[in-house]
C-alpha cells in the first residue's frame, strides 16, 4: 500500500507542470478498491481522477502513467493556459 503523501510527492516530481503552474495535488485511497483518487486544485478549479493501484505503484517507482499525465495536461490546458490563471 502506498503512502498518500509520498504518492502525491512522486506525482509532483514526475509531472513538473504541477508546481510550475501552482497546482495543488492531494491523494486519497479508496479502501474498498485499493485505487487512489488524485485531486488537482487551482483556485476555484478542481479535477479528480482515479489512479489504479498498479499506476500508483509505478508512480512510486518513478514511472509515469499515461492516463494521469493526460488528466494533468487537460487540467493545465483548461484551467491554466486557456484562462491565464496559473503562473508560468
Amino acid at each position: 500500500m502506498s503512502d498518500p503523501k509520498k504518492l502525491a510527492q512522486s506525482i509532483a516530481s514526475l509531472y513538473p507542470e504541477i508546481s510550475k503552474h501552482g497546482i495543488a495535488v492531494s491523494v486519497a485511497e479508496d479502501a474498498a478498491t485499493g485505487d487512489w483518487l488524485v485531486t488537482m486544485t487551482h483556485g476555484k478549479h478542481t479535477l479528480s481522477t482515479h489512479l489504479s493501484k498498479k499506476d500508483a505503484d509505478d508512480c512510486q517507482n518513478g514511472i509515469q502513467c499515461v492516463s494521469l499525465g493526460i488528466q494533468i495536461g487537460r487540467f493545465v490546458e483548461d484551467y491554466c493556459l486557456g484562462q491565464g490563471d496559473c503562473p508560468v
